[in-house]
């Protein structure tokens, strides 16, 4: 009975450590009020996956599961206060975050000097940054769209970014975490910091598409010949390739004026593939990349 008693008070003790855990399902629908060939999807997630299938139709099927994990009901019931599914509809487009995390959300300016720089994402905010919160969250979003929409996904911590079966433009960005782009034929832009990019494609993209890893290797698959122009850079990493029709180019000097001055920038590693066309920027740090034709 002693034992017993013992082993209770020990699962007792070892449940206090542990803390309590809050999952929620949400499930919603929605179609863009305005239909255009520029409809557009945007996730923006801080912790957790981004899972975007293309599908057939006009619904956007939305599903997203948080958790919420603190060791005090009271700090638990504060994270499934704060953390929400936060919604922007656009009319041709709809744009999906997460609202409570101590950072605002909205359309930011990098740089009031280039317009280009201009985006949807978070921003930092002195004021309302918690350095800690007393829980931990997690948000993953999982969404079937129509496959003709452009996709732009994102996420930062625990949690892969993965886009597949579209034939719009795709924009995927990651820090801690893997890009997986499947039977996807837009132009392509993914970076990650702390990852992998592995890319197939159904289509050969007809415009140019950016290539990043910073501790990862970068693999994509071309379904069949690609005629393209291409560049390679990386600090630890090799290039390897099937491609046959590689032709080395000479190297590309551009300048842009600065307050410091104008600032060369010199491309060494350029190749032309068959007659050209749009150009595959491919760049590693420490990692190696893989361009491979499944012809």
């Amino acid at each position: 009975m002693k034992q017993l008693f013992i082993c209770l008070s020990i699962l007792c003790l070892a449940g206090n450590i542990i803390g309590q855990t809050f999952t929620e399902k949400i499930s919603k629908t929605y179609k863009f009020d305005k239909k255009s060939d520029q409809n557009a999807i945007l996730v923006y997630n801080i912790s957790g996956d981004v899972f975007i299938e293309g599908i057939s139709g006009d619904q956007i099927i939305l599903e997203v599961v948080k958790t919420i994990n603190a060791k005090t009901e009271e700090r638990l019931a504060r994270g499934k206060s704060e953390i929400q599914l936060g919604v922007l509809d656009r009319a041709d487009s709809l744009i999906f975050f997460v609202e409570g995390t101590g950072q605002e959300f909205g359309w930011n300016t990098w740089s009031k000097k280039d317009s280009e720089n201009n985006h949807w994402g978070y921003s930092w905010q002195r004021n309302n940054h918690r350095e800690d919160q007393g829980y931990d969250y997690k948000m993953s979003f999982k969404l079937k769209v129509p496959n003709q929409v452009h996709v732009v996904a994102s996420t930062i911590n625990d949690g892969n970014v993965m886009v597949s079966n579209t034939l719009g433009e795709v924009n995927a960005n990651n820090i801690n975490g893997n890009i997986v782009l499947e039977k996807i034929a837009g132009a392509t832009q993914a970076s990650t910091i702390n990852g992998d990019v592995d890319i197939t494609y159904s289509k050969n993209p007809s415009s140019d598409c950016r290539y990043y890893s910073l501790n990862g290797h970068v693999k994509v698959n071309f379904p069949s010949s690609i005629s393209a122009t291409m560049s390679f850079k990386s600090f630890n990493g090799d290039l390897y390739t099937n491609v046959e029709s590689l032709e080395t180019m000479s190297p590309m000097v551009s300048k842009t004026s600065t307050s410091k001055g104008v600032k060369y920038k010199v491309e060494m590693d350029r190749f032309k593939i068959r007659s050209g066309g749009p150009h595959l920027d491919v760049e590693t740090f420490n990692g190696d990349a893989y361009i491979k034709e499944l012809k």
